[in-house]
């Protein structure tokens, strides 16, 4: 299996880098530009924090419907490395896993995420949303948060709409370097390691993990490895890579770097410019887990029966990017920009572990050890033109238009995991690995999977705005069109080693590539295949995705003090996903399907969806707000397919529901909201979801390991909560108070969904065993907290932040049999940053991350299910501006 996407990969960062230097000739040639933006902005001179989080109120002061925007100052005050860890700084947002962001207490499948207003594809393979921690914190210029529909934006929308905006051409010159070291406490320890290639350190794989090329003829030809005779069986492990042995190693410090070059000039009536930026990170984490897969159920507690109780962890994790932005305007009235970016993150993660089964367990004097290797390149590339245009003579009518086209990847070669069985021989409670080990004498002894998945979404559409001005009355009309195509492919080649093929082999030690070395296969007396084919229908499946949306909204200010904005947005909505045999390419389905079957592949609804904002305008500082909205959320790609696929958040095997039903939501909102001179501000919001079908999670019974989860809908359900946000400076106590600010948010909520127990059983096929037929949505969250409480220097020397965060427990994984669901719990977050800057030119920034030293755990009937370290991070970052 190859990465056919790193070619152009490194041809877009080459190409940024030649044109960021060539910018520094064209850079001598600029005279001095004045700033004159279409859009003023709002400066607050009475508070030190005109520079951070003042600076984008008067966008969200604006905006007709409830939105939160986050601007790159605050991003940088927060020290928050990318667009994940920024938002979850955003009023009832947390964050899941560092990847994905709950809104209102809502998951992920609840919130859409747009590039520039535009689609993107998504590197996950049982996800449609995107993960948001592939976008680095540096390209950033501001994130915005809406959270109540409105009908220029995708009728998918339930929790919000995260809008991920890209820096543009700069006003003057703009020449940044800036790097950083820094490590982890846990790091100090010594970590583990396998051999891998010689590009890790680029994040790319060499060759080292992909699948023999030998294994690959095999599945191209159309057979099963289970078809091979003993003697081909063995030729072809001895090409396998089995030198994934984990060994100690020291680790070295995180390291990071960045360029950003960019200018603008004008001629005439023409203004031009380019912003480019190229960075890389190098880090490593080290720490402990637990990872408990079956419980016994007591009166009053639980035993893990079946699970790893201690887990060594080492993961080491590249990330690179480069963005080349163009932009061209002319009088001010008509401007056309093109970008390309182009983002990589690779994450390799080794696990040592060890525990117990059923059948394996400290009774009998035996435990099990196990480690797994986890390598996956995760890509995105995406290309976007756009186009805004102003015309005076028709009285300021506005025409914008956009195209974006958008490839991801994710490339998972060489994962594998192995099975050894320890005993402890003087029952003296200590298992000696090294020398009491043997290579488990199962079928399934090693496991491989090679895993590819491409993506690619074309997203182009237009809007017209024309105001109209009355005496008293100011009206703006706008419609527009948005056209979105996906398409996704996706293989996966799972095979496990069986060492009871094997007649004469002594699986004594616990090193994979020792016990089963090259002499010992090719000398072996074989009894049968040594490859079980374990790859089955529906690893392998296409997928495609239209929407065709249509759209109608007006705009109404009375007399400065109302605002009534509303409309109607339609959706064409087609999607279908086709689980294949990975061995001959044929759709599955069984020889007498009927034309229900095939229709169970495909999912399709169209629909109007309305939304109304009422604004009241008290005075210059205070406003009230109220909207409604009609929206949608549809199943996932893989969740309308009958094959089964392991979710990477919580590592448990998910199966798909064909048939599922989309999730209708009547959407309310209602906030207050003060802004005064000073930059202060405060609000306070009320917001009720009413969802019919709310599509999720249920754990089917009778798993041998990890929980089975399953995909339903709900019969019910509804979120309700009220937002606090404020930002108060102290300069009443004057002194050293005119110098210190606190802002923070605090969001409470409730959530109920209900289920049907003969429904899970016919839509999904699972028992009825659920615990809970009523119970809080699956991710919700009762409370999220987040403070921040800041320093500004007066002489603009010295500044730091202290940032707090928690949210409370939610569900990750529904109980069934009397075990009730397991929950994630409450993780309190202390970060602090310290920013000098010793010269006009340059910064120093230290940044120190979980000060608190916090794990996160996850719960049921308190007992641990699962844990894992996080240890304290501690980084310099040193930044000079040319």
């Amino acid at each position: 299996m190859k990465n056919t996407s790193v070619k152009f990969g490194l041809s877009a960062i080459s190409s940024a880098v030649l044109l960021s230097l060539a910018g520094t000739a064209f850079a001598n040639e600029v005279t001095e530009v004045q700033d004159e933006a279409v859009l003023e902005e709002v400066v607050v001179s009475a508070s030190r924090l005109k520079g951070t989080a003042t600076a984008v109120l008067e966008e969200r002061k604006q905006q007709a419907f409830v939105a939160d925007i986050m601007g790159s100052e605050q991003i940088s005050r927060s020290g928050d490395s990318d667009a994940a860890a920024a938002l979850r700084r955003v009023t009832g947002l947390t964050l899941v896993d560092g990847k994905f962001i709950y809104v209102r207490g809502l998951g992920e499948r609840y919130s859409s995420t747009q590039l520039n207003s535009s689609a993107v594809p998504s590197p996950d393979p049982t996800r449609s949303v995107i993960p948001l921690d592939l976008f680095p914190a540096d390209i950033i210029e501001s994130l915005s948060v809406q959270k109540s529909f409105s009908p220029s934006m995708p009728a998918s929308f339930g929790g919000g709409n995260v809008d991920i905006r890209i820096k543009t051409i700069p006003s003057d010159f703009v020449f940044n370097m800036s790097g950083s070291l820094g490590t982890n406490t846990n790091n100090s320890d010594d970590g583990i390691e396998y051999k891998g290639g010689s590009d890790d350190w680029q994040g790319l794989d060499d060759g080292t993990r992909k699948l023999p090329a030998s294994i690959k003829a095999v599945y191209d030809s159309g057979q099963s490895l289970d078809d091979l005779s003993p003697e081909d069986s063995r030729q072809l492990v001895t090409d396998l890579n089995r030198n994934y042995d984990p060994k100690s190693t020291s680790i070295d410090p995180d390291h990071s770097v960045n360029f950003t070059l960019g200018n603008s000039a004008e001629s005439g009536d023409w203004r031009y410019g380019f912003l480019s930026s190229i960075s890389y990170d190098n880090s490593y984490f080290v720490g402990k887990e637990y990872q408990g897969e079956k419980f016994l159920l007591g009166e009053n507690s639980a035993a893990m029966v079946q699970g790893y109780d201690d887990v060594n962890t080492t993961e080491h994790s590249v990330k690179w990017s480069g963005m080349l932005n163009f932009g061209i305007e002319w009088q001010k009235n008509h401007r056309i920009d093109m970008s390309t970016m182009i983002l990589h993150d690779t994450v390799d993660t080794i696990r040592d572990k060890s525990g117990i089964s059923e059948n394996v367990n400290e009774s009998d004097n035996r435990r099990i050890r196990s480690y797994d290797i986890k390598y996956e390149e995760r890509e995105l590339i995406v290309n976007q033109l756009k186009g805004m245009h102003t015309f005076e003579q028709l009285n300021y009518a506005g025409f914008d238009w956009k195209y974006s086209l958008g490839r991801s990847n994710r490339y998972a070669p060489g994962n594998m995991s192995s099975r050894f069985i320890v005993t402890d021989h003087n029952e003296d409670d200590i298992y000696d690995v090294v020398n009491e080990g043997a290579l488990s004498n199962s079928t399934t002894a090693a496991r491989y999977t090679f895993q590819q998945l491409d993506d690619e979404v074309e997203n182009y559409g237009f809007n017209f705005t024309v105001p109209i001005s009355f005496n008293a009355l100011e009206v703006e009309i706008k419609t527009g069109a948005d056209y979105i195509s996906k398409e996704r492919s996706a293989s996966n080649r799972r095979f496990d080693i069986n060492t009871r093929a094997f007649n004469d082999v002594d699986l004594t030690g616990s090193e994979l590539n020792e016990v089963l070395s090259d002499d010992v296969i090719q000398n072996a007396t074989l009894t049968r295949s040594i490859l079980n084919d374990t790859t089955i229908d529906g690893d392998d499946y296409l997928s495609a995705q239209k929407v065709d949306a249509y759209y109608l909204e007006a705009d109404f200010f009375f007399d400065n003090k109302f605002r009534i904005s509303g409309g109607v947005r339609w959706e064409d909505f087609r999607q279908i996903s086709v689980p294949l045999d990975p061995y001959t390419g044929q759709i599955v389905l069984a020889s007498d399907a009927t034309n229900e079957d095939y229709k169970e592949l495909a999912f399709q609804s169209d629909d109007f969806y309305p939304a109304l904002a009422l604004t009241y305008l008290y005075d210059d500082e205070t406003q009230y707000r109220f909207s409604f909205g009609q929206t949608t959320v549809r199943p996932d790609l893989r969740e309308i397919t009958k094959s089964n696929y392991i979710d990477p958040l919580t590592e448990y095997p998910v199966g798909g529901t064909p048939g599922l039903r989309a999730t209708s939501i009547n959407n309310y909102d209602f906030r207050y909201e003060n802004y005064f001179d000073s930059g202060e501000n405060f609000s306070v919001g009320v917001f009720y979801k009413d969802m019919t079908d709310p599509i999720e999670t249920v754990q089917s019974s009778g798993q041998d390991g990890p929980p089975l989860v399953r995909i339903a809908n709900a019969e019910t359900g509804y979120v309700a909560g009220v937002e606090f946000e404020f930002l108060k400076d102290f300069s009443f106590l004057e002194g050293i108070g005119q110098d210190i600010f606190m802002s923070g948010n605090l969001t409470v909520s409730d959530s109920e969904m209900e289920l049907d127990r003969q429904n899970i059983v016919d839509q999904a096929g699972v028992s009825a065993a659920v615990t809970n037929t009523k119970r809080r949505l699956t991710g919700h969250s009762k409370y999220v907290v987040n403070m921040q409480l800041g320093y500004d220097a007066p002489n603009g020397n010295h500044a730091a932040t202290l940032i707090y965060n928690v949210f409370g427990e939610r569900i990750i994984i529904p109980g069934i049999e009397g075990q009730q669901d397991a929950m994630e719990q409450p993780f309190h977050s202390l970060d602090l940053n310290y920013s000098y800057f010793p010269d006009f030119n340059s910064s120093i920034k230290l940044k120190l991350k979980n000060l608190l030293n916090e794990e996160q755990e996850i719960l049921a009937n308190n007992v641990l299910v699962r844990s894992k370290e996080k240890g304290t991070e501690f980084s310099v970052q040193y930044t000079y501006q040319f």
